[in-house]
């Protein structure tokens, strides 16, 4: 049987293949699919033990072993000996555009075969695809016999060749925060029980890979452990039920235990399950250059019109007062910002299973009004300004039909989703028709707190942003962000929640840093001056928003006022994990650069090869500079570039810098 050219032998690495099947019996079948680059392989197979195998090369390289695919349910033995139905193959060359990524364009191509197995009467079919910036693969439960629905739990085994150096999140128990935990990094023979995905590890100098999950919807979240499977093995498993929904009522964090179920999932028949990715690539920025895999492995957009879908910047009103609300929607007129975000307190306190979000019922320890919420969002929308309110997941989950049509009926914006519950397939399937519902009555969605993206915003761009992130709420370092911004933001967006006066600052990083992460921590839905106010605002000083300062006019702002969202072209131009991040995206004609420095000083040399030939650019240049005398410390420097040129930046630890440029001929 002669398969198609992008076939490869697992170990003669032909561009043709002969393989010779044998359908009733138990042989070894083997089939291979690569990449359109033909840099990535990921081969599949069948053996009389009953598993079904895989092992993955980039560019020539053994980067997985074999490694095996585990599946229990409560009708069917996975286990045996498999025969191979039929092969289909499928070659796609395609790209999707949207208003709402890194990229406006983005590229979708793969090869992929589908392997439709048998055992008795038991069917399966396996998944595979190799794109350029990776491979994944799924299995898919057809219809059979009388079963109609299913109960499954899966494990998958992925096994390495030596103890690879690796980048966890912490070890998942009660009352941690995992997804907005400080990762460590450690050899793969430490890893705990309970890791994030994105997992990157570090195959070589040359070689970095992370293990991920995409369109998980309305299955069980995945975690990673280490395995037992060989001597140096990870195995990923699926999160139990929780016996009792507890949270920390400061943190959010979970404090209640898991049942020990058996099976994890329960599906009609017929079902696919989630995407299990491999993202592959040189170095982390290509990873992270590559990270549109996870969307291209999620449904396109269900949204016939997305046009009322405004991605943009917002400011959080931190006096719950009508007053408050019209100086903040001012600000954000007057400085090219989209919404203004009413977060916690309005309807009470949020933590209380009591407190009604359809009320405005005002939490007196942050407010004592008055908070007219109609003539604020009446207010708004004269600014062309949109308002977005926060919810906690125990109203959501209460009053979900209740709150979206009055919600509309106020003129609200958007809604801000709080301590949402993770895990767990029912959590998952719960939050994504929320996201549903919010989208068929005309609301953007923004995710807090440990849920991280698996590319549902592809499917539903009306989630413009999640938390899942340790972000400025939390005063991490800039080492820390830096080795946010090559995990984490793998998997997509994150709301990062930027601060700019607060003193957690000097803790953080510097001015200028805080500038460079509106460009090196990717989020459609921006949120500014997290604990700030206009300069006009209200005096508050309850102690429950941190060290609230009044937002200034230093000349710097203006860089916060131009930077947008979405980009139509991204490249990163320096990557170490945990040491220097520089990111150059576009926006039309213009170019935004955003660099942070970690613990090291850095003598940067940063070219423009990424401009137009035969251009000329006005650009300028944000650094920190001691010697500047306002309360930010940023020195601004204006010059003209090409493409040709070439600038030396030196930046101390901890510091950071930025760049807008914009061609002279606006027409270019």
């Amino acid at each position: 049987m002669l398969l198609n050219p992008f076939f490869k032998n697992r170990n003669s690495l032909a561009l043709l293949l002969v393989i010779v099947l044998n359908l009733s019996c138990s042989k070894v079948s083997e089939y291979t699919v690569v990449s359109p680059n033909g840099e990535n392989v990921f081969t599949v197979f069948t053996d009389q033990t009953g598993g079904i195998g895989f092992e993955v090369m980039y560019e020539d390289k053994l980067v997985l072993l074999p490694s095996v695919v585990e599946i229990k349910s409560n009708h069917f033995n996975f286990k045996g000996d498999w025969s191979v139905l039929k092969v289909d193959e499928n070659k796609v060359e395609n790209s999707w555009t949207t208003r709402f990524g890194e990229l406006s364009e983005v590229p979708d191509n793969y090869q992929e075969i589908k392997i439709h197995l048998k055992k008795g009467d038991v069917l399966i079919n396996f998944i595979a695809r190799a794109y350029n910036e990776g491979v994944a693969f799924a299995y898919e439960i057809p219809e059979q016999g009388e079963v109609k629905e299913l109960e499954l739990d899966e494990k998958i085994h992925y096994n390495f060749n030596k103890d690879h150096m690796l980048w966890s999140t912490p070890k998942r128990e009660k009352g941690v925060l995992t997804a907005q935990g400080a990762y460590k990094k450690i050899p793969l023979s430490q890893l705990e029980t309970g890791i994030e995905r994105p997992l990157l590890i570090e195959i070589s100098d040359s070689v970095k890979i992370a293990l991920a999950e995409a369109n998980l919807v309305d299955y069980a979240r995945l975690s990673y452990s280490k395995g037992t499977n060989s001597d140096f093995s990870i195995e990923s498993s699926l999160d139990g039920r929780m016996a009792e929904e507890k949270q920390d009522t400061i943190t959010g964090a979970l404090v209640s235990e898991r049942n020990n179920d058996i099976f994890k999932v329960k599906r009609k028949l017929p079902f696919q399950s989630p995407w299990r990715v491999v993202m592959m690539g040189e170095n982390e920025g290509e990873l992270l250059e590559n990270n549109y895999l996870i969307q291209n492995l999620s449904a396109p957009s269900m949204l016939k019109d997305d046009s009322w879908v405004i991605p943009g910047k917002a400011l959080r009103e931190a006096t719950l007062t009508t007053e408050g609300g019209k100086v903040a929607i001012d600000f954000v007129a007057e400085h090219n910002m989209q919404y203004v975000l009413f977060d916690a307190g309005w309807y009470g306190n949020e933590m209380y299973e009591a407190s009604d979000a359809t009320t405005i019922t005002l939490d007196p320890k942050r407010s004592k009004g008055p908070f007219d919420i109609e003539a604020i969002t009446q207010y708004a929308k004269e600014k062309g300004v949109g308002v977005i309110l926060y919810v906690n997941r125990r109203a959501l989950e209460k009053q979900l039909d209740e709150i979206l049509p009055l919600y509309r009926k106020w003129g609200v914006a958007g809604i801000k989703f709080g301590f949402v519950r993770v895990g767990d397939q029912e959590a998952t399937e719960w939050l994504h028709n929320a996201i549903k519902k919010a989208a068929d009555l005309g609301f953007v969605v923004d995710v807090h707190d440990e849920y991280r993206p698996t590319g549902f915003s592809r499917t539903y761009p009306n989630l413009l942003t999640q938390e899942g992130i340790a972000g400025d709420e939390e005063s991490p370092s800039n080492e820390h962000t830096l080795i946010s911004m090559f995990t984490r933001m793998l998997a997509g967006a994150a709301d990062n929640t930027v601060c700019y006066y607060n003193s957690r600052v000097d803790k953080m990083g510097s001015h200028a840093s805080q500038l460079a992460k509106t460009v090196c921590l990717f989020s459609p839905l921006q949120l500014l001056y997290w604990y700030d106010k206009p300069a006009s605002s209200l005096e508050k000083k309850d102690g429950l928003w941190g060290d609230t300062r009044h937002i200034g006019n230093e000349s710097e702002l203006e860089f916060f006022d131009a930077v947008p969202t979405t980009w139509d072209e991204t490249k990163v131009l320096h990557a170490t994990i945990g040491e220097i991040g520089v990111i150059a995206r576009r926006k039309g004609s213009d170019w935004f650069i955003g660099g942070i420095n970690g613990n090291l000083p850095q003598d940067l040399k940063l070219d423009f090869n990424f401009l137009n030939d035969a251009t000329t650019y006005s650009a300028k240049l944000y650094t920190d500079d001691e010697n500047i005398n306002s309360r930010t410390k940023v020195k601004i420097e204006e010059m003209q570039l090409m493409q040709s040129d070439t600038i030396g930046i030196e930046i101390k630890p901890n510091n950071g810098f930025t760049m807008h440029i914009v061609p002279l001929n606006k027409d270019e």
